[in-house]
């Protein structure tokens, strides 16, 4: 009889196995505090970290939008150096603050991982590999599970590739990444390869592509021509945002924006016509008169910037606006 209820449970398992592969598969993670979830209603919001060190006040907004919840780190490579950061060392108090490596693909049909998804009031995208995200949620249960939490009011952050996810149109780095004078020699490089409305579906970034290590790796012309694809492949309403490294951009639901930290963050906006050359094995030009993207810079503070607004995205106290554009592949 033990025989025969031993050659049952194998065979169930061996099912289970086909049927389900990752339940055969273990993952890692990393958690601190308490481990029985709880259900505070988060206040949602998205922080776009430009990566490089982080901005503790930032990241104290990102805590408090939790309402107290639970904290999900999720990240493709190294290891739970949020943890203690966040659960002890910022002062605001949280249930729990868990890292999973969520490091293949196969990972992304878990069934432990997508209910600790559902679970979390606020989910953080590490840094790393971008093209990496892409390759392993785009299109899976944890994409679905991530944008269930998106509706029900979870905040979502990332910094470095976890914030240039975050956008509604992104560049997938799946063919690597590329530099501003690659982008701008030859907008259809395949490298440059843009996807939309496929991966994660956050209201308050609809028709935008984020960008970060801003000034520090002269990402402005490649900004400029992932947002001249978008135009002239899919005639949007472009928006883009721009992050420096040590700043980050919090949001809130109703659209209202902060910006802290010690550099800066530029709002971009497209005008309604097309670039007047963007093709293949050409170099892009996109003038407009001098008018092809209105660009709005808030600096980053200590205490926070206040003073733009998503929803409008438009400057709420005046701030400057400039002009940027590119002529014959060069930005001006």
């Amino acid at each position: 009889m033990i025989k025969r209820i031993s050659f049952l449970s194998l065979s169930l398992f061996l099912l289970c196995t086909l049927v389900h592969p990752t339940l055969a598969q273990s993952y890692t993670s990393w958690i601190v505090g308490d481990s029985a979830d709880v259900k505070p209603l988060p206040l949602g919001g998205v922080v776009l970290a430009g990566g490089s060190t982080d901005d503790d006040a930032a990241m104290r907004w990102f805590l408090r939008q939790s309402g107290g919840g639970d904290v999900l780190i999720l990240r493709s490579s190294g290891k739970d150096g949020y943890n203690d950061y966040l659960y002890q060392k910022l002062g605001v108090v949280v249930n729990s603050v868990e890292t999973i490596m969520l490091d293949k693909r196969e990972l992304s049909i878990h069934p432990d991982i997508i209910r600790k998804v559902r679970n979390a009031e606020a989910i953080f995208f590490a840094g790393g590999d971008q093209g990496n995200y892409v390759n392993f949620w785009q299109g899976t249960p944890i994409a679905d599970a991530l944008n269930e939490r998106i509706r029900a009011g979870a905040v979502l952050g990332g910094t470095s590739a976890g914030c240039g996810i975050l956008g509604q149109v992104y560049f997938t780095a799946r063919e690597g990444t590329v530099t501003s004078a690659e982008a701008l020699e030859n907008p259809y490089d395949k490298r440059v390869d843009l996807r939309r409305d496929d991966f994660l579906k956050q209201p308050l970034l609809a028709n935008t592509i984020t960008d970060m290590h801003y000034a520090a790796r002269d990402r402005q012309g490649r900004h400029l021509v992932f947002m001249a694809r978008a135009v002239r492949d899919w005639g949007l309403k472009t928006r883009g945002i721009g992050v420096d490294e040590k700043t980050a951009v919090c949001i809130a639901p109703d659209g209202k924006v902060i910006v802290f930290g010690k550099g800066n963050a530029y709002f971009l906006k497209a005008g309604k016509r097309k670039p007047e050359v963007c093709e293949k094995n050409q170099p892009l030009t996109w003038s407009r008169k001098g008018k092809a993207v209105s660009v709005t810079t808030v600096a980053g503070s200590g205490e926070g910037t206040f003073g733009f607004n998503l929803t409008t995205f438009r400057s709420d106290n005046n701030a400057a606006t400039a002009y940027w554009f590119v002529e014959a592949g060069v930005r001006k």
